[in-house]
């Protein structure tokens, strides 16, 4: 008889636990799953059947790669974020859940700045997978976007996302480098930039290092390479009233905060959002503006 879903899910999880994997028992499953073709309710109610041998090869070359510490999200090719699913690739970073702290962000400004039912012009800088751009226009029905990249792989990459999605009439990829080339004038700009020091990212984790695209790391000598591309031309894209949010490293919103200050945009003393571990993850930042995208100064 042959071995069973069940078995073969039990010998990749000793298999992933023995080599080091922080996360056994899910990763065995997902990578299972993949291998199989099923959703995780099918592997319950199917978990007696025999293993064939095709699905019991893919599973042993998947476990391999995780073993070398390649991501489950690489080897299945799709990562969750904000509660949707995109697929990734070599061409682009892996989305992580610290960025949905950007996604809270941008939302909590729309929401407290009652742009909901507006037809907000959206700008995804260095938009890799698109999941930051098209999660945003997926909550909020009346914008639309342009998300931008040097890489024509992940603009490629991030249509397809759009595609499936159902979001492509509202999404549009351009080829630029930040904010060279890109007309026209913005209600938010979004950006999850490179920020890890040059020198630092040998010291990264292996799942990073090794297997997200060094462009999409890669700040400079300090890390903010990126921040004052972005801060450079970020005051003519803004619209009236517009503002900016960006990721940003533990330890860098002084200075980034300094680099949009010193492009003449507002940063004030509560645009700095925390992640869910309690560090400093997205800072805010506007036109003379604040809250108003009519151009009117706000009542006192």
């Amino acid at each position: 008889m042959s071995e069973t879903l069940e078995a073969a899910r039990g010998a990749a999880t000793r298999a992933l636990r023995e080599g080091g994997i922080a996360t056994p028992a899910l990763d065995a499953r997902l990578l299972l799953c993949h291998a199989a073709g099923l959703s995780h309710e099918a592997l319950i109610t199917r978990n007696r059947e025999g293993l064939n041998a095709e699905v019991a090869a893919q599973l042993a070359s998947f476990v391999a790669r995780r073993l070398q510490g390649e991501p489950v999200s690489r080897i299945r090719g799709v990562r969750e974020f904000y509660g949707r699913d995109f697929r990734v690739d070599g061409d682009t970073l892996d989305p992580r859940p610290d960025t949905e702290t950007l996604i809270a962000a941008a939302l909590e400004l729309v929401s407290r700045s009652g742009w909901q039912r507006r037809p907000l012009k959206l700008l995804d800088l260095g938009t890799g997978s698109g999941c930051i751009l098209l999660t945003l226009l997926a909550e909020l029905p009346q914008a639309q976007g342009v998300g931008t990249d040097r890489c024509e792989g992940a603009l490629r990459l991030a249509a397809e996302n759009a595609r499936r999605l159902g979001l492509a009439a509202r999404a549009r990829f351009i080829g630029a480098d930040w904010l060279e080339g890109v007309g026209g004038r913005f209600d938010l700009i979004v950006s999850n930039p490179p920020y890890i020091a040059s020198a630092e990212i040998a010291g990264l984790a292996p799942e990073v290092a090794a297997f997200d695209p060094r462009a999409a790391l890669d700040g400079g000598v300090d890390g903010l390479d990126a921040y004052r591309r972005i801060a450079e031309k970020a005051r003519a894209a803004l619209a009236p009233g517009g503002r900016i949010v960006v990721e940003i490293g533990p330890s860098q919103a002084e200075a980034v905060s300094g680099l949009f200050r010193a492009a003449g945009l507002t940063v004030q003393g509560d645009d700095l959002r925390l992640d869910l571990a309690g560090w400093p993850r997205c800072v805010l930042a506007g036109g003379p503006f604040e809250n108003r995208l009519d151009g009117r100064t706000p009542q006192k």
